[in-house]
This record gives C-alpha cells, sequence and structure tokens, in this order.
C-alpha cells in the first residue's frame, strides 16, 4: 500500500478550503505546476460539492479526502457515506456539450464534466446505495508513460 494523506471533514462548505489548502501543500511536494494544481483545486472542490450537497440531505455526515502520490501521479479520493446515486459513466464524447444550445444542457451533472475535462482520469465509486467515492487521478507533465491502475 503506498502511504497517503488523509482528510476527514464535516460534510459543509465551510470545510472546503482545508482540502483545498492540503492539497496544495501535497502537490507542489509532488512536482506539479501552479496550473495543474488549479485544475485539481477546482476538481476536488467539485467532488467535496457533491458529496456535501448530495450525500446527506439534511443530516450531518463527513467526507473523506486522500491524497496519495506515486510514480508521476496524484491520486485524490473523496468519499461519502451518505445516499449514493445511479452513475452511469459515459463516453466523455458522446456526453459532450459542444455543438449544443444551452437549452440542451441539464443543471445535474456538469460537476463531472468539469472533474472530466481538469483531470486525467475520473472514476465514480457506489458503494452498495450507501456512499460515493469519486477518485481523481492527475499525471505530472512530462511523466504520462507509466500509468498506473486507479483501483
Amino acid at each position: 500500500m503506498t502511504p497517503y494523506i488523509g482528510l476527514t471533514i464535516p460534510a459543509k462548505a465551510e470545510y472546503l478550503d482545508i482540502v483545498r489548502l492540503t492539497l496544495y501543500g501535497v502537490a507542489t511536494k509532488a512536482g506539479f505546476s501552479f496550473e495543474d494544481i488549479e485544475d485539481m483545486k477546482v476538481a476536488v472542490a467539485e467532488a467535496c460539492n457533491n458529496a456535501i450537497l448530495h450525500a446527506y440531505e439534511d443530516q450531518t455526515g463527513t467526507v473523506d479526502i486522500q491524497f496519495e502520490h506515486s510514480d508521476g501521479y496524484l491520486k485524490i479520493s473523496v468519499k461519502d457515506e451518505g445516499n449514493s446515486f445511479n452513475y452511469v459513466q459515459t463516453d466523455p464524447e458522446e456526453a459532450t456539450l459542444h455543438h449544443k444550445s444551452i437549452s440542451e444542457a441539464t443543471v445535474g451533472g456538469l460537476g463531472l464534466f468539469l472533474m472530466q475535462a481538469l483531470m486525467d482520469e475520473v472514476q465514480v465509486l457506489t458503494h452498495s446505495g450507501r456512499g460515493t467515492e469519486v477518485i481523481l487521478l492527475k499525471h505530472i507533465a512530462g511523466q504520462l508513460n507509466r500509468k498506473e491502475e486507479m483501483v
């Protein structure tokens, strides 16, 4: 098992700054560029926001975030134990909003498109109706030659 840095935060928006600061520190030590770090901060904040807004509804809960740096990439896991949703992986080319009018775009699900655009790999796992895990993977620029399994 690769060592990781983990956080458990209350599922409240006011704790997102701690996640972003931790990501900045981990990604800087791993050698990511400023631009890549900013992209990762947006994608991770979106994954956390999804957990905060949708997993627990009116209940209290937590969000677990793990940062795992290994051999040219950073893997970030955002996991909740709240309500899962029925996620169907689609081909990004099929799901594109290019050549569509704004009225054809749906409100839900745009965050996943954003994460896919900013990260090298995105995987969504649902855990038996109780909890969702979003795994985000970003390779350090120039080190794409060795791709590891996400799970």
